[in-house]
């Protein structure tokens, strides 16, 4: 017989609905492959209604104890992603399988930056760094999938009108850092006479203690999770509430994930630590056109 690794793919709003008895199945009889949830995203899949848009297939997927979920924004992640996936389950022998969201939003595909690939098989790396942050104050911006390209346009937003410096961090899998800060905190308890080991997302931020904004196409919950493993806060922004029918840009400014809202709740965080003036608060959602009475989307 011929040896091959299984590829299925399926729109990713139904397959752990539709299919996921057989998921669960497949978990517990030590199954590997890949499942890819495509047209992913509940704003990036436009036009189609809450009939299919996505905002909980990768919550769902952190319920299987053996299933390792990614969201990736880039060709070169996919990739590097792919390529561990198949030596961990077809050269390590380990049992778990993979589930990788897929889009169908045209944007550019940069080349992959040196010395990621870590990053991304654990879960986030740095993206872009400020230019020049000098004295001004700092902020994290995390983004996956899609709402990548959000964050990085809120890091121009915050340095050309507010004087603020962003890193841009692209957070490959919010599910894989929850896992390992979970399993930092089991070991921790359970060793209290031993140096306490820090999970991922602690040791890339330990340096630069500066509030997180993170910004997901799924549910606030999936980065809500990582709050307490960060050293100044985490707000998190996500698309809690029905699919609709709508273009991109206007369901991102519906949801509350576009570029402008990252850019505000990133001046909110930094008010509360007294890094920004409270009372320009008001005058930044006027010139980021962002009503304040708008209803919240997770109600409608």
């Amino acid at each position: 017989g011929i040896n091959t690794i299984p590829f299925f793919t399926f729109y990713s709003m139904f397959g752990f609905q539709r299919v996921g008895d057989s998921i669960w199945a497949a978990a517990d009889s030590r199954a590997k492959g890949f499942l890819v949830g495509a047209t992913a995203g509940r704003t990036t899949l436009a036009g189609e209604g809450l009939q299919h848009q996505d905002g909980h297939s990768h919550l769902n997927a952190s319920t299987v104890p053996t299933c390792v979920s990614y969201d990736p924004a880039y060709a070169y992640e996919f990739a590097v992603i792919i390529r561990d996936g198949i030596r961990r389950m077809y050269q390590e022998r380990e049992n778990v399988f993979y589930y990788i969201t897929a889009y169908n939003e045209q944007y550019q595909m940069p080349a992959m930056r040196e010395g990621c690939e870590d990053g991304i098989l654990r879960g986030m790396y740095k993206l872009r760094e400020c230019d020049n942050p000098e004295d001004k104050p700092r902020v994290h911006l995390f983004g996956s999938g899609p709402l990548l390209n959000e964050a990085l346009r809120a890091q121009k937003t915050l340095y050309d009108k507010y004087d603020v410096a962003a890193d841009v961090w692209s957070v490959t899998s919010y599910n894989e850092l929850y896992r390992d800060a979970l399993r930092c905190d089991r070991w921790n308890r359970l060793h209290p006479d031993e140096t306490p080991r820090k999970p991922y997302i602690a040791q890339q931020l330990e340096n630069e203690p500066w509030p997180v904004v993170a910004v997901t196409d799924y549910l606030k919950a999936i980065a809500h999770r990582l709050d307490r493993w960060t050293p100044a806060g985490l707000c998190p922004l996500g698309t809690s509430g029905f699919g609709r029918s709508d273009g991109r840009e206007d369901l991102r400014r519906f949801f509350e994930i576009d570029a402008a809202h990252i850019a505000y709740n990133a001046l909110v965080e930094l008010a509360q630590v007294g890094r920004f003036e409270s009372d320009k608060l008001k005058i930044a959602l006027d010139e980021l056109g962002i009503d304040p009475d708008a209803p919240d989307p997770a109600t409608l």
